[in-house]
């Protein structure tokens, strides 16, 4: 790997962590499309990238994940009994999302995650909280929801919160438990959908030197210690921001990546 590709990445990785912190969000809508611009500009196996850099960018949360979470338990926001709940769910469709994924066409899994970037932009610029109807529901239920989030989230490589924060608002989870809530699940997320697409990947011909199955090492150790240290920062620069119109932004960034997806959807 070339200085200037482990340039893009740190910055990459920054820029992601940066946007993590400060907009309470994963940074797998943003790493998705940019890991896919520049693993097409190193000449990957076309049929290969656009899973390489969901597997990538998936893994990158299993580092990102650790420290957001100590940072919301010192506070004592996490709800650990419905990370227990949701947790065996979010196991089992986490390692069945990308095997999802490996038998859709990079053009089918590019449209997937365009549509997927583009309800969550809108649902980022409305701001729209579900109202609080239904109260929690019983073990099998939390099952599903968790087997539900966790499939969206080994398709897309994200951590699942824009999924898993307004299931736990309509659920009369307070808005600021359900966001710490999220950050702790997203731990078995990645940590599921990572083992799946090494299990998935390590059997497909033509992946690059330094893969592990469709995770691409050099990526994810540049991005994810980048992010790791940007994080904090964007942490404390959102008390001193107006948030929401960072929001407001940072969704019309989230349909410029979508359309950008499309495209790509469109070239495969």
């Amino acid at each position: 790997m070339d200085v200037s590709l482990i340039l893009a990445f740190l910055i990459l990785g920054s820029a992601t962590g940066f946007a993590a912190g400060l907009l309470g969000i994963g940074g797998g809508m943003l790493l998705v499309p940019f890991i896919t611009f520049l693993m097409v500009t190193q000449e990957f196996p076309k049929e290969l990238i656009i899973h390489m850099a969901i597997a990538t960018s998936l893994a990158t949360i299993m580092f990102t994940s650790i420290s957001s979470v100590r940072a919301h338990h010192k506070r004592g926001a996490v709800s650990w009994n419905i990370v227990k709940l949701l947790a065996p769910g979010i196991l089992i469709g986490s390692w069945i999302g990308p095997w999802i994924g490996k038998h859709l066409s990079s053009s089918g899994l590019a449209l997937f995650f365009a549509a997927f970037v583009a309800f969550s932009a809108t649902q980022m610029l409305l701001n729209k909280k579900p109202p609080a109807s239904h109260d929690l529901p019983k073990a099998p239920g939390m099952l599903g929801a968790g087997g539900i989030i966790g499939i969206l989230s080994g398709l897309v490589g994200a951590g699942g919160g824009f999924v898993s924060v307004p299931f736990m608002m309509w659920c009369n989870v307070k808005i600021h438990n359900a966001v710490a809530t999220s950050a702790a699940l997203g731990f078995p997320i990645a940590l599921a959908g990572t083992l799946s697409n090494i299990y998935y990947g390590m059997s497909t011909p033509g992946l690059p030197a330094g893969s592990l199955g469709f995770i691409y090492l050099p990526a994810l150790l540049v991005i994810s210690a980048a992010s790791v240290l940007t994080a904090p920062l964007g942490a404390r620069t959102a008390h001193k921001l107006p948030v929401k119109s960072l929001k407001r932004i940072f969704a019309v960034l989230l349909y410029a990546l979508a359309a950008y997806m499309l495209y790509k959807a469109w070239q495969y």
